[in-house]
């Protein structure tokens, strides 16, 4: 903390007693965050989600080979993993609101030189760069929104972000699938542009995040910061005890990449970053990117192909819709519990009926349809919507920028990993085997949240940190939140 005579002795309590200020338009602020959290999300789904449907034209164009169509597919991702690691200093160093306000800009340029590009290679470069702010968008937006959120509403807010990543990807299908001949590919890549530059100008009429700013420029300015995200200045008395109790505890060894591995952090890092694992390699990415595939070697027609297709982007547009919606209620834990076993069962089942060849028409190839459908609803609305959650609210606020980058580079690199393994996998072990494959991961991943991960919904994120402190962040019974006797009994006598 920068200025210790205001987190201190007689300055804490000067300003315990300071006017707070509450602004009348601070219910419109956060409604402003959440649209930014929701563009940022839907620039990452568009971005990735678009090549799908411009690669055959821009290999007729270019007189691609299936290798540079593979790079040019593939540069996204790489740009990815490098901004989310790159974000998570600067946005340390410079804070959140301006790390958003860098990444915005590159979305609007990168959107336009992939558009502007004049060869493959061009192109390659072009889709690098975007790439770096794909990856710097899912490492600043989700911390800054929870910093941003009340702890009752953090998880909805923050899990816009999922809901709009999904809308990303139907709009991309959907422009795919209808003006692909109409437009061409570079106003399809280009598009993006515009919707990255709202973001950018948004920022300015923005806060910036209240605990950065009680980390770097004092807590009397944190309170003016939170003075215009919260309506009841009883909240804000509160919240500004609990960071500057949380900052008069803070030791110099927890900052940075050195206080991440820390013992007591330890066990948020297993959860948060395991989670971020199964996110990714539960195989919904691998049913974005290859379903088309899938289906058509499983005998479908092009048109039938494409249409299941963007079925399988509506299904995850709503089932992320209904998850944003109850996650704060039902809880992160409990959520994933109850859909990963629905997850796991429609895998299987998909197995079986590839495994049997259904030929078109066929009442298996129905059940294709079925059973794809169903595991993007019970993937797309358990895991899925917590994935990017668990990582915005693990982590001390010490380390927060180093821990999100890692977090975000994990399911970057996850990403990755499927999407470059996915159909030599088929090869190998056939389309079924493939299926089963990823049932017995997605079993593993149910294990792994009931054994691993804590509840953290309701909590605040002052609340996550003292628990790792005191060696309370663990899975309890009856999946209750990690919240201290003290702060419980304080909540009670509130209500």
């Amino acid at each position: 903390m920068k200025n210790n005579t205001e987190t201190h002795g007689a300055g804490a309590r000067h300003h315990d007693d300071h006017p707070i200020e509450v602004s009348p338009y601070a219910k419109y602020i956060l409604v402003l965050a959440a649209i930014v959290a929701a563009i940022c999300g839907g620039l990452y789904g568009y971005d990735t989600g678009i090549i799908s449907g411009a690669l055959l034209l821009i290999s007729d164009d270019f007189h691609l080979g299936s290798s540079m169509q593979e790079m040019v597919a593939s540069a996204i991702l790489a740009g990815a993993i490098l901004g989310a690691l790159a974000a998570g200093s600067f946005s340390e160093k410079y804070g959140r609101r301006a790390c958003v306000l860098v990444v915005s800009g590159i979305f609007v340029l990168g959107a336009l030189a992939c558009a502007f590009s004049p060869d493959v290679w061009m192109l390659i470069v072009s889709r690098v760069f975007l790439g770096f702010a794909v990856g710097g968008s899912t490492q600043v937006v989700p911390m800054y929104i929870s910093e941003l959120a009340p702890a009752e509403k953090r998880g909805t807010l923050v899990t816009m972000f999922n809901v709009a990543i999904g809308i990303g990807i139907l709009l991309a299908n959907i422009i795919g699938f209808t003006q692909r001949e109409a437009w061409g590919w570079r106003p399809m890549v280009g598009l993006a542009a515009i919707p990255a530059a709202i973001v950018f100008f948004s920022m300015f009429f923005m806060p910036k995040s209240p605990r950065w700013t009680a980390e770097n420029e004092g807590m009397k300015r944190a309170i003016i910061q939170l003075g215009r995200i919260r309506t009841s200045r009883k909240v804000i008395r509160k919240e500004v005890r609990e960071m500057r109790e949380n900052a008069e505890s803070a030791d110099p060894r927890n900052r940075g990449w050195k206080g991440l591995f820390r013992p007591w952090v330890r066990p948020a890092l297993v959860a948060a970053l395991g989670v971020a694992f199964f996110t990714q390699c539960g195989g919904l990415e691998m049913m974005i990117y290859y379903a088309p595939t899938f289906l058509r070697d499983a005998g479908f027609g092009d048109s039938s192909a494409l249409l299941a297709s963007l079925g399988v982007a509506i299904t995850y547009c709503i089932m992320t819709f209904i998850g944003c919606l109850i996650v704060d209620r039902v809880g992160r834990r409990r959520l994933m519990l109850i859909m990963g076993p629905g997850s796991i069962v429609s895998l299987i089942g998909l197995g079986i009926v590839f495994a049997a060849h259904p030929a078109q028409g066929s009442i298996g190839s129905y059940l294709v349809i079925v059973f794809l459908l169903l595991f993007m609803a019970f993937n797309s609305g358990g895991i899925q919507v917590c994935g990017w959650l668990l990582g915005a609210e693990m982590f001390p606020l010490s380390m927060r920028g180093q821990a999100t980058s890692l977090h975000a580079a994990t399911l970057w690199g996850s990403d990755l990993l499927v999407t470059g393994t996915a159909l030599t996998l088929v090869h190998l072990i056939t389309l079924g085997g493939t299926m089963w494959f990823y049932a017995a991961v997605n079993l593993a991943s149910v294990l792994f949240i009931f054994f691993f991960v804590p509840e953290t919904a309701g909590a605040t994120l002052e609340d996550i940190e003292l628990a790792l402190h005191e060696k309370r962040f663990r899975p309890t019974r009856g999946h209750t939140r990690i919240v201290s006797e003290d702060a419980e009994d304080e909540e009670e006598q509130a209500a």
